[in-house]
């Protein structure tokens, strides 16, 4: 419990105390958002705010992680690469939206090949590690369930799935941020709860790795709550794709570690609804002509029917924060 706190600690810290270096070094490149003719309206004021605020979120959480991590290093060196994989991706996402002024960004056949490279590299680690292994944690039940060899896709899936829902999310000031923090949290309980029992079972390895995860969630933790100092309504810096790809990484790579990946819907319900309401959408649109929503993801739909941005944050973060109290107790 003590790494965990130190870890949100000094993560927040040095992301709230690099926040007002890096953000003007932002504006400086000319690093502004771009804005979509096609979204909201109210979001055309906020064209220009600087972007690619993820790379705080990054320097906070590799800085904390390299001072606190003691003992094996392979889990929590793995999840800081696969973050920083996919950081890049959605880096060089940005960059292209702000430098070469093309709002799409990277085409979708290069983000898939980013996205998918990465998903697969986690998967098979995990499938080859005897300490995570085809097995998951089934909530609720107190049983596993053995994918055997589909773990591999499975979790491929999940990993996408995570990374995009994230990034979805991602449309309102604070609002990824907040519902990642509720996850985090949430996630270094599950962490403790799992470190003692390996512990007590004699599995010191074990618990030494899960361990430098708890630091590795817990650095996750705080350089959000740093962030979100400066992401909050009205923003003065939007994290992009380089943090919302990045977070999505974290996420999928936190839960992979301990097998509790299917515990992500109950506890990414806001990551899954934005993904859905996406597909729903797209398909109506493609197979009718017409659309469920006025648009999508689902927070775009409820502002344009003239709920405040702050009022969506704020449901969006306390319907999150019941879904985990609900997770956790599936464990």
């Amino acid at each position: 419990m003590h790494l965990f706190i130190y870890a949100i600690l000094i993560s927040f810290a040095i992301s709230y105390l690099l926040g007002p270096l890096v953000i003007p070094m932002l504006q400086k490149l000319k690093f502004g958002q771009m804005v979509r003719d096609d979204g909201p309206q109210s979001h055309l004021s906020k064209a220009g705010t600087p972007t690619m605020g993820g790379i705080l979120i990054l320097l906070a959480l590799v800085i904390t992680c390299v001072i606190l991590f003691n003992g094996p290093i392979e889990y929590i060196l793995l999840s800081v690469l696969v973050t920083l994989g996919y950081g890049l991706v959605g880096f060089l996402d940005d960059f292209i939206k702000v430098v070469k002024k093309r709002s799409m960004g990277l085409r979708a056949y290069q983000k898939i090949i980013g996205q998918l490279g990465l998903a697969i590299v986690i998967a098979v680690f995990a499938y080859n590690d005897p300490n995570i292994g085809s097995g998951l944690i089934v909530p609720f039940t107190g049983t596993e369930l053995d994918l055997g060899v589909w773990f591999i896709p499975f979790t491929v899936f999940v990993v996408l799935a995570v990374v995009n829902g994230v990034n979805l999310t991602d449309g309102l000031d604070g609002l990824a941020t907040s519902v990642t923090i509720a996850n985090t949290v949430t996630f270094g309980f599950i962490y403790i709860i799992f470190i003692v029992a390996a512990n007590d079972s004699g599995q010191t390895l074990l618990a030494s790795n899960l361990s430098n995860m708890l630091v590795f969630i817990g650095a996750l933790t705080g350089a959000c709550m740093g962030f979100l100092r400066f992401n909050t309504y009205p923003a003065k810096v939007f994290m992009g794709d380089t943090g919302a790809l990045a977070i999505g990484g974290a996420l999928s790579v936190i839960a992979i570690m301990l097998r509790v990946t299917l515990f992500i819907p109950i506890m990414g319900i806001m990551f899954v609804l934005s993904n859905v309401s996406v597909m729903l959408q797209v398909g109506s649109y493609k197979l009718r002509r017409k659309r469920i929503f006025k648009m999508a993801p689902l927070h775009h739909h409820y502002e344009l029917k003239g709920t405040p941005e702050t009022k969506i944050v704020t449901l969006y973060t306390l319907i999150t924060i019941i879904a985990c109290l609900i997770a956790l107790l599936g464990i």
